[in-house]
């Protein structure tokens, strides 16, 4: 496996001017991160692809278990790299918004290695029952098997509404499965098991014991712990929440809350989503003083005059 050149990366172009456009200052800092390590592999990549890809040959029977850390970070070329960090990119602003930046981190360590894990269990397994050697060969490289579970969450905390899948409305809670077998009809030679296991890690975590494991293994980022930086909160309803108190001002990992998800209404586009989402962000926090208009997006007139009647009535 080789990394397809081109004269221009065009792809890449693109993915920065798209983070630009957001603003670098209004990305957080997990989310952030993550792009810049991605583009920097991509740039001046560790090893050869060859050599960085994920299969049973390479990784269980040669036990070269180093893939399992290095192919979700390399890329096979810069279109490659685009879709996946520009859905990073809208994924990892809602994801570490809502969960924290410190449970998000450890959500992308853990997803990056699990998705690996079932990767080969799936790719040895169908090895196995299909009498087929090609599958413990099958070499697989990316970003997408993470961004499948991360899916299954964003779907999880906003569970109303439709998602465009090649022009159809879908359920959110159908939407994974879905784009698996809508992007396996568009590009036959993507992983469809590294998606699939994406989509069992996610649902390992929305629906199963994984996130309770992860809870155990990292104490210091249960519910019950109180962490620096950390204020509790009881809003109107009488439901009680923490909030981290850092410069984003962000809700931390907090899932008893009872949410507006109208705002992620159905058939947006992700960019379209997006800008919805940073605009009820906004909205929370418009009682709070004032503050500059997050993520690079301009104000209307109506929404402006909003924000002025709030602050008035905040120092009243």
């Amino acid at each position: 496996m080789q990394r397809r050149s081109r004269g221009i990366n065009a792809g890449l172009i693109l993915l920065l001017s798209q983070i630009f456009h957001v603003g670098i200052s209004n990305i957080p800092p997990v989310t952030l991160a993550t792009l810049v390590l991605n583009i920097w592999l991509f740039l001046n990549p560790l090893k050869p692809l060859f050599e960085s890809c994920l299969s049973v040959e390479k990784c269980y029977q040669q036990k070269d278990w180093q893939r399992l850390l290095l192919s979700p970070l390399h890329h096979a070329d810069d279109w490659h790299l685009y879709f996946n960090m520009a859905s990073m990119l809208w994924k990892g602003i809602h994801l570490e918004r809502r969960l924290g930046s410190r449970w998000f981190a450890y959500v992308i360590i853990t997803f990056s290695l699990l998705t690996g894990v079932l990767y080969l269990f799936l790719e040895f397994a169908l090895a196995e029952f299909l009498d087929e050697p090609g599958f413990r060969r099958n070499c697989a490289v990316g970003f997408s098997g993470v961004l499948f579970a991360l899916k299954v969450l964003n779907n999880h905390y906003c569970p109303g509404g439709f998602a465009n899948v090649l022009g159809f409305p879908v359920p959110n809670r159908l939407a994974c499965w879905a784009e698996l077998l809508a992007i396996h009809f568009i590009s036959p030679g993507t992983s469809f098991a590294g998606h699939l296991a994406g989509i069992l890690v996610g649902l390992m975590y929305t629906h199963g014991p994984l996130k309770k494991i992860m809870k155990k293994c990292a104490g210091v980022f249960s519910s019950n712990m109180h962490y620096p930086g950390q204020q509790y909160h009881v809003n109107g309803s009488g439901y009680s929440r923490y909030q981290d108190s850092y410069q984003y001002g962000w809700p931390a990992y907090s899932e008893e809350i009872p949410r507006n998800y109208d705002a992620y209404t159905a058939g947006l586009s992700e960019e379209e989503q997006l800008e919805r989402a940073l605009r009820a962000s906004l909205s929370d926090r418009g009682t709070s003083g004032p503050s500059p208009p997050p993520y690079g997006f301009r104000l209307s007139p109506e929404e402006e005059m909003r924000r002025q009647r709030l602050r008035r009535f905040d120092h009243q």
